[in-house]
């Protein structure tokens, strides 16, 4: 991780000003905070000293179950906010964050804002617009599993999780978050191959058609 300091944070903070959502002066406070692909925001079981708001970039959300079983449980993008349920709640336990690329996050400091965040109602109403529409995301992609085929519901993964037009998850993290088998996951990759959508490279895949790919995701999106 790299702080940003100086004249190039001041630049983030006047590209992406949130001053609107806080009636205190939180930019006094803000650091920013630079992520490489791949890095950990938080690490699993550990507080963050932060409240984040992502500018750039997006990252994944991973829990460990007590079998010891790793599984991806949601995504994270721009306009999101990580730690906020550490912020609500203090024996709340931590899930691991983990970016999908190159990631720049407005880092609040807790010590200093906790309880001026906590007693400020344009953030509090903010944060519950938020925590509600997570909810309802996360009730969407239930629903989806069950009423929309692998096609659409792959697309849609793939938009979320490629770094530019690189795609290089792990099957056996695709199929547990999609609740499929691997031989159907591979099928479907080979067949997207096969159309155009997809051009496999290594142990990677390139996108090649991006609209149609987003067209197929729309689908259980808006469905």
């Amino acid at each position: 991780m790299k702080k940003v300091q100086k004249k190039e944070r001041q630049k983030y903070l006047e590209k992406h000003s949130i001053s609107e959502l806080f009636s205190f002066p939180v930019e006094e406070y803000i650091e920013v905070h630079e992520y490489r692909r791949d890095e950990w925001i938080i690490r699993e079981g550990m507080r963050p000293d932060y409240l984040y708001y992502v500018i750039e970039g997006k990252a994944k959300i991973y829990m460990t179950y007590q079998n010891g079983k790793v599984s991806l449980i949601n995504f994270i993008n721009a306009h999101d906010y990580i730690g906020e349920m550490e912020l609500l709640n203090e024996v709340y336990y931590t899930k691991g964050i983990q970016t999908s690329t190159k990631t720049v996050c407005f880092a609040i400091p807790l010590h200093h804002c906790r309880n001026q965040m906590l007693g400020d109602i344009i953030f509090l109403r903010e944060l519950t617009k938020f925590l509600s529409m997570k909810a309802t995301q996360m009730a969407a992609k239930y629903s989806q599993s069950l009423a929309f085929p692998l096609e659409n519901r792959l697309a849609d993964f793939i938009l979320q999780t490629a770094d530019g037009d690189i795609y290089r998850e792990k099957h056996v993290t695709v199929c547990d978050f999609l609740g499929v088998s691997y031989r159907h996951l591979l099928h479907v990759l080979a067949n997207f191959c096969e159309k155009g959508y997809l051009h496999k490279s290594g142990r990677q895949y390139w996108i090649e058609d991006r609209e149609r790919l987003q067209e197929l995701a729309g689908v259980s999106r808006n469905g």
